[in-house]
């Protein structure tokens, strides 16, 4: 933890200024940033450390994991590397006895598994391509691998960035910058007294984008309370909608007696999800109930349903956006961080996440997919209330992705505030002077 520390300050001591493909208010600053070392020449090239630092508060990369790709500008090839692999050799052909780790234009690298043996390693490698959120596990927030370049160059004047880098996670929804070359990182002993350098270092910024992620969303929200009946469901077609004559097979009925071979179908090695039909069709739900009042507080149970039976999300975690964030006074089940987009004067965003070997898997649909919590919240008696609306989430994220809200008019009223009961007042004492009228016409 401390070596990804120490990698993680000196990414933000020497980062180039972040480009701005995407943004998202809540993570106005987040960005995966590539960092590419070049620690020693070689008789026709260099070996380089390259890491992935990931500077995003709530969004991480999950199974199966990342894939980063680039162009050569030159004739590079790569001798070797530690760490990763290539997913193809290329065309190797015109290298006599030594050949090459890989020859292609345009290489894709991927992760290599745990377990890996020790000599194929470095520091932060081989977590199949996971790098987890810094502010839930800042361990394992950096993904590292070395390569050995040929063909390349051997002085800062003679090399040539690589161009076009692409990063998939595992799917599209990240674009990369151009490569910046920036001063070269230093790197510190274990007692501090001594710093050496890098020989040359270029770093790349990938932002995020939903809509280039996916063309629906991945979760909705419903919503319910004590003091009303009614549970307002995720919006009918949130992620899709069934239709089995365009997209058969695109979900299955839970008692359906061929859902194991559905889940076993042609879409499990390819990751293609397989959700429960339902009107929603999202694989995860988020459910907000406004459980109880108190004097002086109020209780909310929050609960995550998973229902897509192909997929356990590893790490997850939630991003809530309320005004009564600033006085959480107790909570079940989650870790809690209070998030502050906006400079630190309001406090009103929270992330959540499970505790680690009790919830932090969310396992797949079924009697075991969902995980929940209670939160405890004190009462500000100059905002809290009840009335329109006020006790439920303004917005609503899962693993760094938006939530379909149900439209505002469509939340559990009051009582004593449904629009079915409320009068105008008019309407009220023009009834008084018919009933008045009456009266003393027959008087």
């Amino acid at each position: 933890m401390a070596c990804c520390a120490a990698l993680l300050a000196a990414a933000v001591l020497f980062s180039a200024p972040a480009t701005t493909e995407a943004y998202d208010s809540l993570d106005p600053n987040g960005n995966i940033t590539i960092k590419w070392d070049i620690m020693q020449w070689t008789p026709d090239g260099y070996v380089a450390t390259v890491t992935m630092f990931n500077f995003q508060q709530f969004r991480h990369i999950q199974a199966p994991g990342w894939q980063l790709g680039w162009t050569w500008a030159k004739k590079e090839v790569i001798w070797s590397m530690v760490g990763a692999q290539t997913t193809e050799q290329g065309d190797c052909s015109k290298f006599k006895g030594n050949t090459p780790h890989c020859c292609k234009k345009d290489p894709t690298i991927v992760d290599l598994l745990p377990g890996t043996p020790y000599n194929m390693q470095i520091a932060n490698c081989c977590k199949a391509g996971v790098i987890n959120t810094f502010n839930q596990d800042p361990a394992n927030a950096a993904s590292s691998f070395q390569i050995s370049v040929g063909l390349a160059g051997t002085t800062n004047k003679t090399v040539k960035v690589p161009k076009n880098f692409t990063l998939k996670a595992p799917g599209p929804g990240y674009t990369c910058g151009r490569a910046m070359i920036v001063r070269p990182t230093k790197f510190f002993t274990q007692d501090g007294r001594r710093a050496t350098q890098a020989l040359m270092t270029w770093n790349v910024t990938c932002t995020y984008s939903q809509f280039l992620a996916q063309k629906t969303p991945s979760c909705c929200v419903s919503l319910s309370s004590f003091y009303n009946d009614t549970i307002v469901n995720c919006p009918t077609c949130s992620c899709g909608c069934q239709n089995n004559g365009t997209s058969p097979g695109s979900c299955v009925n839970e008692n359906s007696p061929y859902l194991q071979s559905a889940i076993d179908g042609p879409g499990k090695w390819t990751g293609q999800p397989l959700v429960q039909c339902t009107s929603h069709m999202c694989p995860i739900r988020i459910h907000w109930h406004v459980k109880l009042n108190y004097k002086e507080y109020w209780r909310v149970k929050i609960t995550i349903t998973n229902f897509n039976y192909r997929m356990n999300y590893t790490q997850w975690n939630l991003v809530v956006q309320h005004p009564n964030f600033d006085n959480i006074t107790q909570l079940f089940s989650f870790n809690y961080k209070p998030l502050t987009p906006y400079g630190g004067k309001i406090n009103d965003t929270a992330m959540f996440w499970g505790v680690k070997f009790y919830n932090d898997l969310l396992m797949q649909a079924g009697p075991l997919g969902n995980a929940q919590s209670e939160l405890l919240l004190r009462k500000d008696s100059m905002d809290f209330t009840f009335d329109k609306g006020w006790a439920f989430p303004r917005r609503v994220y899962f693993n760094g992705d938006n939530c379909v809200m149900p439209p505002p008019d469509a939340y559990p009223w009051l009582p004593n505030a449904s629009p079915l009961t409320k009068q105008p007042l008019t309407l009220s004492l023009l009834a008084f002077w018919i009933v008045l009228a009456t009266l003393l016409a027959y008087a």
